[in-house]
């Protein structure tokens, strides 16, 4: 048995009937939608026509709102309906961003995760979803796609039919007949003024894009903000300074001191802190050690940065009662560090509805920043007399990696890629909203200057030695803005 739904565009008339019903079936707070209807208008006046779609969650066979949710708060039932356990979600908003279809949202009154779910305590009692019985048009045919006999199995079978996003390879079970396709994909160009605006800001030129237009829609948040950017940004740090003293340690045959070891247990402490504070339900964190999903890379995860922060606490330990820290600890410190730097690209791989995330350049980006930032994160304790700096090693491997992480950053941002998605995150930070911070971060704080400074180290002898500390300081502001563009950029875009 395998619950879906076909939307016959053709009949729709847009009377919204199908989103009242879902409020009042579901209780669904105001400002929220389960489903919710679109509408683009096509074509110049005299000859236009207005389209419309039925949007809502898509019931994935493939469901990668399920694969990343740490505690299993989004399930599969047995008869196909991907529903919700609103107790154990802890709302961390992944699911938001796994969506490719922006199904899903936070309850305002609950604070966790909610989306349709086919009206399942309806069809437990062997009634239709709401808004199939509301329908005055009978558009949204609801059945079993497994059973030949049912009306929509039979309706799959005379019609052809499209669905959203194929591409992403969901599976979805919601079927349109019909369908204008601007309101299917929004990553197909469009003009997205409203029909109904200020008269004075009316638009006299057609829309340079065609004649499509975007006139109603609902609102939609960017659900991670400044925790998120700031917590690639403190694991960075955390990963770095690990890795890059135990590499030093190795290296020189002596021990590091207290203070790197202590920097990184400090930095993954305040990373966990964000963690646990971005969440909806932060009390509820605790449901990921006893009820794990661990085909999440949030679990995962969490996995990782526990093991970084066993062996940053035993390396303190042993540099400050003063032994000589095991050969095996400093080797473990590093890979154990590499995974707590790097985990994060897989689960922004997870999140399959924000395109501009699923960059191949990600994993190597974030290993780079760990190492820059842990490079300018020891200059700083040397300048402050914690940590005795092995010559201008440090200023070498933030030269190189700051230089090689540009590169990559570079490459990455792409204009003209083959995905909408992409280009279009890729264009804001070149040269839309966030292109002012980016120019700043790639000539001032990010790698530019940086470089000279730290070049001016090494050419001028007589050159001041406060250039290391003023170029390690402003790496680690790049590095933070940096993570800022980066992950609003790439909530830019519009999934529905």
């Amino acid at each position: 048995m395998r619950y879906g739904f076909i939307i016959d565009q053709t009949s729709c008339i847009g009377c919204h009937a199908c989103t009242v019903a879902c409020k009042s079936e579901n209780e669904v707070p105001l400002g929220t939608f389960r489903t919710w209807v679109k509408y683009v208008e096509k074509g110049e006046f005299p000859d236009t026509r207005r389209h419309f779609a039925v949007l809502r969650c898509n019931q994935c066979e493939d469901a990668p709102c399920m694969a990343i949710c740490p505690t299993k708060a989004l399930f599969r039932r047995d008869d196909g309906i991907v529903d919700f356990d609103s107790s154990a979600c802890i709302g961390c908003k992944s699911c938001m961003q796994a969506c490719p279809y922006d199904a899903l949202y936070i309850d305002p009154l609950s604070n966790t995760a909610a989306k349709c779910n086919y009206c399942a305590h309806r069809v437990d009692k062997g009634l239709e979803p709401a808004c199939a019985v509301v329908c005055p048009t009978q558009a949204i045919i609801p059945g079993d796609l497994d059973d030949p006999t049912s009306r929509i199995s039979q309706m799959l079978e005379k019609n052809s039919v499209e669905v959203r996003k194929p591409d992403k390879g969901t599976k979805p079970k919601v079927f349109y007949i019909g369908a204008e396709p601007t309101l299917l994909d929004p990553r197909i160009p469009r003009d997205s003024s409203p029909m109904f605006t200020d008269p004075g800001k009316l638009k006299t030129e057609p829309a340079d894009i065609g004649t499509t237009r975007e006139v109603y829609d609902i609102a939609h948040e960017e659900p991670w903000g400044w925790k998120v950017w700031a917590y690639l940004w403190t694991k960075s740090i955390a990963a770095g300074v690990g890795m890059v003293a135990a590499f030093l340690a190795i290296l020189s045959g002596d021990g590091s001191g207290w203070a790197p070891p202590a920097l990184a247990l400090l930095f993954l402490t305040i990373t966990t802190g964000l963690l646990v504070f971005d969440l909806k339900h932060p009390e509820r964190f605790w449901y990921m050690l006893v009820r794990p999903n661990f085909d999440s890379w949030l679990v995962k995860g969490g996995i990782v940065l526990t093991a970084f922060g066993g062996l940053a606490a035993l390396w303190l330990l042993f540099e400050y009662m003063g032994w000589e820290t095991h050969p095996a600890i400093l080797w473990a410190v590093i890979p154990v560090g590499g995974l707590t730097a790097g985990y994060t690209a897989f689960l922004f791989h997870q999140a399959k509805g924000r395109d501009f995330w699923l960059s191949r350049g990600l994993l190597v980006h974030l290993l780079l920043e760990a190492v820059v930032c842990g490079a300018a994160g020891l200059i700083l304790l040397d300048a402050v007399g914690l940590y005795n700096e092995p010559g201008l090693v440090l200023e070498v491997i933030l030269a190189i990696s700051a230089l090689l992480q540009w590169l990559v950053i570079r490459h990455d941002l792409n204009p003209r890629h083959e995905n909408v998605d992409f280009r279009n995150a890729a264009k804001e930070i070149l040269s839309g909203r966030f292109s002012r911070s980016f120019l700043w971060y790639v000539s001032g704080c990010g790698t530019l200057l940086p470089l000279v400074l730290l070049g001016t180290v090494f050419f001028v002898k007589s050159a001041p030695g406060w250039l290391p500390i003023i170029a390690s300081a402003l790496v680690l502001c790049g590095a933070l803005d940096y993570g800022r563009i980066w992950i609003r950029a790439g909530q830019s875009g519009k999934l529905s």
